[in-house]
């Protein structure tokens, strides 16, 4: 982890818990005058800390309800099948997540979609069909308990 001391990370918690705080009050909220809290803002920017600013979204009301686990086996774990099915699922943006795993499955993914039609369509359209795939299982949950962004830091 980079040297972040308290005030870094008192400054990269206020802006998980709000990116647009202006920097007026960002810098009272961690005992800093604004001039220095935006030097420290930038210096976290530029060392790549903060990556970039983005708006989170309702997936509900953005017409994107429904979350799916999807666990991938592949036929083959060499590099030109790895390489092939990490290409065609750049492809879609209704998946939002994919970690390539040490385990059981060989990929799992977050999917997200309307509703379960919308997901069954992306699955047999175009997961299935991905060459390499041997086998896709979907998970779907029930209830979702936490969901956050925020880094513990």
């Amino acid at each position: 982890m980079e040297n972040l001391d308290e005030i870094d990370r008192s400054i990269l918690r206020k802006l998980q818990e709000d990116g647009r705080i202006q920097n007026v009050e960002l810098a009272d909220a961690v005992g800093l005058s604004p001039s220095p809290c935006l030097r420290r803002v930038r210096i976290l920017e530029e060392s790549g800390i903060i990556e970039r600013y983005v708006a989170l979204l309702n997936a509900r009301k953005v017409g994107a309800g429904l979350t799916v686990f999807v666990r991938i086996w592949l036929t083959s774990q060499d590099a030109k099948t790895v390489n092939h099915f990490t290409a065609e699922i750049q492809k879609h943006p209704q998946i939002v997540e994919c970690h390539l795993m040490a385990g059981d499955c060989d990929f799992l993914l977050r999917v997200v979609a309307a509703d379960l039609d919308a997901y069954r369509q992306l699955q047999i359209d175009h997961l299935t069909r991905i060459k390499g795939v041997q086998s896709v299982k979907t998970e779907i949950p029930i209830q979702q308990i936490k969901l956050t962004s925020s880094l513990p830091i």
